[in-house]
Order: structure tokens, then sequence, then C-alpha cells
């Protein structure tokens, strides 16, 4: 009988396995692949607090691994294929077994929507981002380009646009999604141009973006857009299929849960991207594993 099992094992789940752990309670994280989650795909983080020269993605996940098992977290890899949270105590159902366990923390995250056009795979990291307030920075003073149509797009747009030299925003439709303010202040913008009706065909380079092939739908016309970075903004997918019926998610599929982490479940908490939250970055997912952590601690008493 575990005190805390964490499903999930990117920066929300080891600092959640950290604090518990730290805390004295029995807790197990349960991960299917590798620790460290989107952070762990990234060549460099630039804006985690003390890193002033920045950090690799895998060298911080790694050490959030070594730093939260010193503590005497166990990691077990071994994914969680079926849950039943409404039980007491609550049941994990994995490949090798069983697991009970008095409190869950979710920590299973959110992976960006790609757009599926070759060449996306092999150049995420290297030009290809889904995430402009973490990557933007890389891209001062050179082109770049947005892909989609919504609030996010607009917003990566505007963000983009105080430091790129300049920004397309690639839109498949003949309108914005986004907010009317937002369109307004992007077209207020002298160094934000627009590619209506358009679809990326092709992520051009090999080991660095070079450019995109683009498709106008209603002409059918091929065009070339050289860019040093594309950011796609197509929406996410947040890894809550495994306990959609049994926590209460929004209309995104994202668990409802405030910022004291507790889910409509009692004992059962969402840390991290799988949370419903204005901003998903890396620091805000330790702040969540944390105060998942010592929420976990106090239904435990």
């Amino acid at each position: 009988m575990l005190d805390v099992a964490i499903i999930g094992g990117g920066p929300a789940g080891l600092t959640a396995g950290l604090y518990a752990a730290r805390a004295g309670l029995s807790c197990e994280l349960f991960e299917g692949g590798f620790p460290g989650g989107q952070q762990a795909t990234t060549n460099l983080v630039e804006n985690y607090p003390g890193f002033p020269e920045g950090i690799g993605g895998p060298e911080l996940s790694m050490a959030m691994q070594s730093q939260a098992e010193r503590f005497g977290l166990r990691i077990r890899y071994d994914r969680v294929e079926r849950v039943e949270l409404q039980a007491n105590p609550k049941r994990l159902f994995t490949v090798d077994g069983q697991v009970e366990a008095r409190t869950v923390i979710l920590c299973m995250g959110a992976t960006p929507r790609p757009l599926g056009a070759p060449g996306e795979d092999r150049l995420r990291g290297r030009g290809v981002s889904y995430c402009a307030t973490c990557d933007g920075a890389f891209y001062k003073g050179k082109d770049v380009a947005v892909v989609g149509g919504g609030d996010t797009a607009a917003e990566d747009a505007l963000f983009l646009a105080r430091i790129a030299n300049s920004v397309t925003v690639i839109h498949r439709r003949d309108s914005f999604r986004a907010a009317k303010v937002l369109v307004r202040r992007m077209e207020e913008m002298k160094n934000i141009r627009f590619a209506y009706d358009t679809v990326v065909e092709e992520f051009l380079g090999q080991t660095a973006l070079e450019g995109l092939r683009l498709k106008n739908l209603r002409s059918g016309q091929e065009s070339r857009l050289p860019v040093a970075g594309v950011f796609v903004a197509v929406g996410n997918v947040p890894g809550s299929e495994l306990v959609r019926g049994q926590v209460a998610l929004d209309e995104g599929g994202y668990v409802l849960a405030g910022e004291d982490t507790r889910s409509s479940v009692p004992g059962v908490f969402a840390a991290g991207d799988i949370r419903k939250k204005p901003l998903r970055q890396i620091v805000c997912a330790v702040s969540d594993g944390a105060v998942a952590a010592g929420a976990a601690q106090q239904a435990l008493l």
C-alpha cells in the first residue's frame, strides 16, 4: 500500500516525488517511457531559474530524477493501463500487476498537436518549436513563422514580433478564430505578415530548419518561405484519456483542478500540463508538483 502514487515522470511528477519522498511518505512514480517528459526532448532550456547560461533539457531531467531518487522516490518504468480512482484505496493496473495507493497525483502532461507534414519530426528542436515563450529568444532578429489561427497563434505572433525580424502567420482558413482584439493588434504590427488559406506541405532542411514549403488551398499554388524557425500553435493533446470518466475534465480534456491541484475526486490531484491552467512552463509544472505533494500529505493526515 503506497501513500502516494504518481503517474507521469515529467517535471511535475519528479518534483511531486521529491517532495513526497522527502516528507517520509511511501511513494512510487510510474513512467511508461523515460523521465523528463517534453523537457527531456528540449535541446536547451533558457528560462528555468538558476541557470543563467541555460541547461540542456535531458541534463535538467536527469538532475531532477537523481535528486528525487536521493530522497527515496522509487521510479517504476511501468505504464499504467487502467485506474480505479473512486475506489478506496485507489487502484492502478499496470503491465506488471496491480498497485494500491491512498492518494494519486496525475502528471501525465500534454503534448503539442503536430501538423504531420514531412520533416516535422526530424527538425523538432532544430527550428520547429511548439512554444514561443520557451524558444522565441533563439530567433532574435531572424525571420520566423507561426502556424495556427486561434488565440495561442495570435499571442505567439505578437510575442515573437517583439523579438524577430519578421513573423509570417500561416492559417488554413481565410479568417482567424482568435479574439478580434488580438487580430487587430497583429494587423497593426508592421513586421507581421499573413498567409491565409495556406498549409505547410513540408518542413525543409536536414539538420536545421531552412524554410517551409507552402500550398495555397484556393489556387493550389506552392511556394517556399525561408524562415529560421516555425512555431506550431494548433493545440495540445492532454494525456488524460486514462482518467476520462473518473475525474472532471474541461472541454479540451484537461483535468479541472485549482491552484491547490485538487481534482473532483478526493485524494486525487493533478499537476503540470495536464491541469487546466493559463501557462504551461517547466517552472509552473514543478510548482504544481510541490503543491500536489503537500496536498496529498494533508489528505493522508
